[in-house]
């Protein structure tokens, strides 16, 4: 039987997560939350690392974190599309751990996939709630959908301080050892923005946004909804 949980997280590929939110992510586990990641693809388009490589990290990376959960739908790489069967794959998933709250990549991203995944999850999260809509499984509505920033950021509707917690997304990230080393010449991996110091301008973006607000470092969100709050 699916555990439930507070908070569900989706990406495109293992590692989009860390990206945007492994210090949201841990800040929650600490806090007694229980939170899930469902990767939508097992990225076997990647230029470095393989399919069982990246499960491998992902493992290690999700254990960094503390999840209470960890799942991959094997949707195609480089092939995700607001099919039918695609959206129906993360209408389940959603009904079966019935989060609280949703969390999708940001709708503008330089990649393709992760503009993909966001409208896959816009898509499926309305639809959860739809009694018949799949009806073998009983319908969810979540309280909120949030959009995370993997590339690049703007408008950020909401930030949560990380401070204490940016050592653990550094280790959680560094367990993707094979999508952020450095490609040293000679050697089978090839050079792309990954492996050229993207967990140092990772770090500089969480430290800049983080000192906007006196905070040694931070994350950022958006929200298409407003987000209820009864006190400040």
């Amino acid at each position: 039987m699916t555990s439930e949980l507070d908070i569900l997280v989706f990406g495109a590929h293992a590692d989009d997560a860390e990206i945007g939110m492994g210090g949201t992510i841990a800040k929650h586990v600490q806090a007694g939350h229980k939170v899930g990641v469902c990767d939508l693809t097992y990225a076997e388009m990647s230029s470095n690392g393989t399919v069982e490589l990246r499960k491998q990290e992902a493992a290690a990376a999700s254990e960094v974190l503390g999840l209470s959960a960890r799942t991959n739908l094997g949707l195609p790489d480089r092939g995700l599309e607001p099919s039918r069967e695609q959206i129906e794959r993360i209408v389940t998933e959603i009904r079966l751990f019935k989060p609280r709250v949703v969390f999708a990549p940001y709708w503008v991203d330089r990649h393709p996939d992760h503009v993909a995944c966001s409208r896959l999850i816009e898509e499926a999260v309305f639809n959860a709630k739809l009694r018949r809509y799949l009806p073998d499984l009983p319908a969810v509505q979540v309280t909120q959908l949030v959009y995370y920033y993997i590339n690049d950021s703007e408008h950020e509707s909401l930030v949560v301080d990380i401070s204490e917690f940016h050592e653990t997304k550094r280790k959680a990230l560094l367990a993707y050892r094979s999508q952020f080393e450095t490609a040293a010449e000679g050697s089978d991996r090839v050079s792309t923005p990954l492996t050229n110091r993207y967990i140092e301008r990772v770090e500089a973006r969480d430290s800049l946004l983080g000192q906007a607000r006196g905070w040694a470092y931070a994350e950022g969100f958006a929200v298409k909804r407003p987000h209820a709050v009864q006190f400040f």
